[in-house]
């Protein structure tokens, strides 16, 4: 009898632990007015050579600076810092800005302390895409929507590190003249 309860017991929990849903890594980011973090502020590190994430804009994304020498300003969209370093030391991430009517992405990354940017292209206003970091040993590789990648050029004195997560960020210089929402969904 005791054995018969044992293997109900086993056949319970494999059935109920079968039917557990995926984890929902779905997130809605807002960037307050006058602030440049998102939010929720989270603190997570990247487990794999892969950072593979959808993301979609709305129309709180289109600003005009009365300022327009800021308006080419890169906003942080995703990425990861690199090389058991500093993000602004190395790191690899998409970024957006509003410009010329329309929204823009672009590679972006600190490679030994000096910035790389490279345009990747254009994406609509409330359309989800898909965004892909592969990491390799001598090179980041930028994917949007399986367009032609883009590829740049990792620090040459790294080869392995802990890689924590950079978040949505509004800025450089000025932060955001309104509330932003970003709609993003990370499946690794």
């Amino acid at each position: 009898m005791k054995l018969i309860c044992q293997l109900i017991f086993v056949s319970l929990s494999v059935l109920f632990i079968g039917c557990e849903d995926e984890p929902d890594f779905a997130r809605q980011f807002v960037i307050l007015k006058g602030e440049h973090f998102a939010s929720p502020r989270l603190v997570e590190t990247l487990q794999s050579n892969r950072l593979i994430f959808s993301a979609t804009f709305d129309t709180s994304c289109q600003y005009v600076f009365s300022e327009t020498s800021f308006q080419d300003s890169k906003n942080k969209l995703l990425g990861f810092a690199d090389c058991n370093s500093m993000h602004h030391e190395n790191s690899a991430r998409f970024v957006w800005q509003w410009l010329h009517d329309r929204l823009e992405i672009y590679a972006y990354c600190y490679v030994d302390g000096a910035r790389v940017e490279e345009f990747i292209g254009v994406v609509a206003l409330e359309e989800e895409n898909r965004y892909e970091i592969e990491l390799l040993n001598n090179a980041y590789v930028f994917t949007l929507n399986n367009q032609e990648p883009v590829t740049i050029r990792r620090a040459s004195t790294c080869n392995a590190g802990v890689y924590y997560m950079l978040w949505p960020y509004f800025g450089g210089t000025l932060p955001a003249p309104h509330d932003i929402h970003i709609s993003m969904k990370i499946t690794y």
